[in-house]
């Protein structure tokens, strides 16, 4: 195996961890704005239920002012049956007051639903603002969390970065190279154990002589596999002779001198 693979491997293991970190990082600002948004809709809520309360609260009195209204004119049209002196204006004056007050029973109908839904706007509202309050104590937290987490994994990234230029530097150019244009085709995986005789990679069975050559310390040459053309590599330990023993059991280092 070529003694550079173990720098290819370290190189992809961090590749592999920035790669990681950016996805946290770029998802980061995401949750951030999901929780504006959270607290976003928790504040029109209540100003919805603000105006919805105060548009109720401002028909109640244009009703109320139609009750007084209509009682007064039932009042008057009352009072003025003491003065008519036919029976025909009498009737109508009587069919007058009797109107007002039908419409004074309206209006008092129609205040006492507009109380009761005054009372649901105020119930509404108090629910509101207390989700508002809730959500605003938890995404604060939830933010001040995101913050610290971006901060960390922010310098965890440079930290990355300035390791792999410093493994990047340990590594044949030619062979750096070999690894940028794999890893355009399999971003983070440009290396694939061989393992049971399988490319991890991609699953294409490797060739016995290909295994023995990624197992031998004294072997410099790349292999690839042939289906996928990532880099391979073997953590199988590498075998080491075997001293021979004589017939009496003793290892031998050579032949013995006469």
């Amino acid at each position: 195996m070529h003694p550079a693979i173990p720098q290819l491997m370290e190189l992809q293991r961090l590749d592999q961890s920035i790669a990681a970190l950016r996805t946290d990082l770029e998802g980061l600002p995401k949750k951030m704005k999901e929780a504006d948004a959270t607290l976003t809709g928790s504040r029109a809520a209540v100003t919805s239920a603000k105006e919805k309360l105060t548009r109720g609260q401002t028909d109640r009195k244009k009703l109320e002012l139609d009750v007084e209204q209509w009682k007064d004119r039932a009042k008057k049209y009352r009072s003025q049956t003491a003065s008519v002196k036919t029976n025909e204006a009498y009737k109508a004056l009587l069919h007058e007051t009797a109107n007002a007050e039908a419409e004074a029973a309206k209006a008092e109908d129609l205040v006492l639903e507009k109380m009761m839904a005054i009372e649901e706007s105020e119930r509404l509202l108090k629910h509101a603002e207390a989700n508002l309050k809730e959500d605003e104590y938890r995404l604060s937290a939830v933010k001040k969390q995101i913050e610290a987490q971006f901060a960390d994994e922010k310098k965890k990234w440079h930290d990355a970065v300035a390791e792999r230029a410093a493994v990047a530097v340990k590594i044949p150019e030619n062979l750096l190279i070999l690894y940028g244009q794999i890893q355009r085709r399999h971003p983070t995986t440009a290396l694939a154990e061989v393992r049971d005789n399988m490319c991890r990679g991609c699953g294409m069975r490797v060739l016995p002589h290909t295994v023995q050559l990624l197992t031998n310390d004294t072997d410099e040459e790349v292999f690839r596999c042939e289906m996928c053309g990532r880099i391979l590599y073997s953590l199988e330990p590498i075998p080491h002779a075997t001293p021979r023993e004589n017939e009496s059991g003793a290892a031998t280092s050579g032949s013995a001198s006469s």
